[in-house]
């Protein structure tokens, strides 16, 4: 038997969350959880950053709760911040890894100095971002980007549990890109991106 609540419940619940009911928001962050996270399992194919997501939804919910009362659709609502995050995090992942494959080509290219050069001055710019990382997110960072190893071998290298190291390189990665945004970097990044060489 489904024992989901009718929309009706939905919306006497996030009412409560609305007034600042933390047992509300307890109830519905236990209710709605389990199937947000598989939902996001499937879009990021990874479980600590399915519950990374999932965990940010709903501090957002929390942090946003006077706007429920207008919403129609709590649940879709909420959903919806969830799968935005999760494209937002597929998004910067690859941009990521796409950079770093056009600035190791760039560096390999001899005959195109205009391209080691807006390698050399973006290597520099990311290396400043990094020096500029909290000690534990420029540890995995470097032993992921610049020693290329695996999450589980970061793990043991650190201590730390793999969620961790995933959680502690996705934090890595957004101080990173924001840091090249406000350097003025943006344009030279989508440059490196999606010109051909």
């Amino acid at each position: 038997m489904d024992d989901r609540p009718h929309l009706p419940e939905e919306k006497l619940l996030f009412t409560r969350i609305a007034s600042g009911d933390e047992d509300a928001f307890r109830k519905a962050f236990h209710y709605y959880m389990p199937g947000f996270f598989q939902m996001i399992v499937q879009v990021t194919k990874s479980g600590p950053i399915a519950e990374d997501i999932i965990q940010e939804t709903f501090l957002r919910l929390w942090i946003h709760r006077d706007k429920l009362p207008e919403i129609r659709n709590p649940r879709a609502w909420l959903l919806r911040i969830a799968y935005l995050q999760a494209f937002t995090y597929l998004r910067d992942q690859n941009i990521h890894y796409k950079a770093v494959a056009r600035l190791t080509a760039a560096e390999t290219n001899t005959d195109d100095t205009e391209q080691i050069m807006l390698f050399r001055d973006t290597a520099a710019l990311i290396s400043k971002a990094v020096d500029e990382l909290p000690k534990q997110q420029k540890t995995a960072y470097r032993l992921s980007r610049e020693q290329g190893l695996k999450t589980d071998q970061i793990a043991r290298e650190m201590g730390l549990s793999e969620q961790s190291v995933k959680n502690t390189l996705v934090r890595a990665l957004k101080f990173i890109r924001e840091y090249l945004e406000k350097a003025g970097h943006a344009l030279l990044l989508l440059f490196l991106l999606f010109n051909r060489y």
